[in-house]
């Protein structure tokens, strides 16, 4: 399929934090051919297992500013007190190369990609209930109950957004969420207006 393709799609994944969206995300691309993330920039220090350019561009708060005052991000954000950006200069590379990109980011960048960017294909992550999502934070994060109160709060502010989405999936069981996902991927490449045309011209209608 890929020769058929003229320029690659942009795909926004958005959920509360908790919900798993980072895991499916990372399980699509790993299932999928021409798909890849945009690695975004942020200026908060890495986790022990995660690596530069790989999970994120870690940058100073500085150079992120610096980055913003040349209009340089799509969309930026600051969450939990850092600083979140995704780049223009790597959507457009990657695009322009034919592969398709998905973006892992939270509410609040995604609706300021929509406003520049209506071609998108936007999908919320939903957990099964907030007793879930509470007992998943719970279970992954060492913080505090109050951290874990302000996650919470957060995530219900964030879910009243999901009509502005084209998709949404309830990930219940992780399989079946991910399946959900990569049928929106699927069946979004063999739509008619992703066909380059060129190609059809060329091989049918010469």
């Amino acid at each position: 399929m890929q020769e058929k393709k003229s320029r690659g799609s942009l795909f926004i994944v958005s959920a509360p934090s908790g919900a798993g969206k980072t895991t499916l995300c990372r399980k699509l691309v790993s299932a999928l051919p021409d798909l890849k993330f945009s690695v975004s920039y942020t200026t908060r220090y890495p986790r022990p297992e995660e690596v530069n350019n790989r999970d994120y561009t870690f940058i100073s708060r500085d150079e992120f500013n610096s980055m913003v005052d040349k209009k340089e991000f799509m969309e930026w954000a600051e969450i939990h007190g850092e600083l979140y950006g995704t780049s223009k200069k790597r959507l457009e590379e990657i695009m322009d190369s034919g592969i398709d990109v998905i973006l892992d980011i939270d509410v609040q960048g995604a609706m300021q990609i929509k406003e520049k960017y209506r071609e998108g294909t936007y999908i919320f992550i939903l957990p099964p209930s907030i007793e879930v999502l509470k007992k998943r934070l719970e279970k992954r994060m060492m913080n505090s109950k109050e951290e874990i109160e302000k996650r919470l709060e957060k995530a219900i502010f964030e879910i009243k957004s999901y009509h502005k989405y084209d998709y949404v999936i309830i990930n219940n069981i992780l399989e079946d969420a991910l399946k959900d996902l990569e049928a929106i991927m699927i069946s979004h490449r063999v739509r008619s207006k992703m066909i380059n045309h060129l190609w059809i011209k060329e091989r049918f209608l010469k």
